[in-house]
């Protein structure tokens, strides 16, 4: 089977809603409107953000170190490939190039995302996975929008929004609707 590869960029990284001590990663589609948000550690966020705002630490991070043995022995990472999902967490590969040789190891997304930030490679995942985990970034519009409904029936399509992210296992968008759904109970 032949799947499509779509090509992300990093959008945002913040603090997690979900998870105390964590953080979402969101990675959107190039020329598109889906994102996919993937939870993190503290330590892989703060690798991420200090090469996406270009800042030198005065000692080499795991995350420079490995790129720099790279350089030195001339392996290229070509690639970082987002290839699997199970339960909310994701599974990736980088690919390097060596001279003709193309070589794939298995990696945490996270590491993966972070040191294709360092070399500046491009980071794809499945269509299949992007379709089924993703969110659309005219989701959070559509919300806002749906705050000038009545409240009864700005609950009830949420909640149908929630049980059909429940029955199609995409959590993160589950836990999102649930968190609304909660919100405007209180008013």
């Amino acid at each position: 089977m032949n799947r499509k590869k779509i090509e992300l960029q990093v959008l945002n990284i913040s603090n997690s809603q979900e998870q105390a001590g964590a953080f979402a990663l969101v990675l959107g589609e190039i020329n598109g409107d889906r994102q996919l948000p993937i939870i993190i550690g503290t330590s892989e966020a703060q690798y991420m953000l200090i090469e996406l705002k270009g800042i030198t630490s005065p000692r080499p991070l795991t995350h420079h170190l490995f790129a720099s043995v790279l350089e030195t022995l001339k392996v290229k990472l070509a690639r970082v490939l987002i290839y699997h999902v199970n339960n909310g967490v994701f599974y990736s590969y980088v690919y390097f190039k060596s001279d003709n040789t193309f070589m794939r190891m298995d990696a945490r997304t996270s590491d993966a995302v972070a040191l294709a930030l360092r070399m500046h490679a491009p980071i794809y995942v499945y269509e299949d996975i992007l379709e089924d985990e993703g969110i659309r970034s005219d989701f959070f519009s559509e919300a806002s929008q749906q705050d000038e409904q009545p409240k009864e029936e700005n609950i009830e399509s949420l909640k149908a929004a929630l049980a059909e992210a429940i029955a199609n296992e995409n959590y993160e968008r589950a836990a999102q609707l649930r968190d609304q759904i909660n919100q405007r109970k209180k008013m």
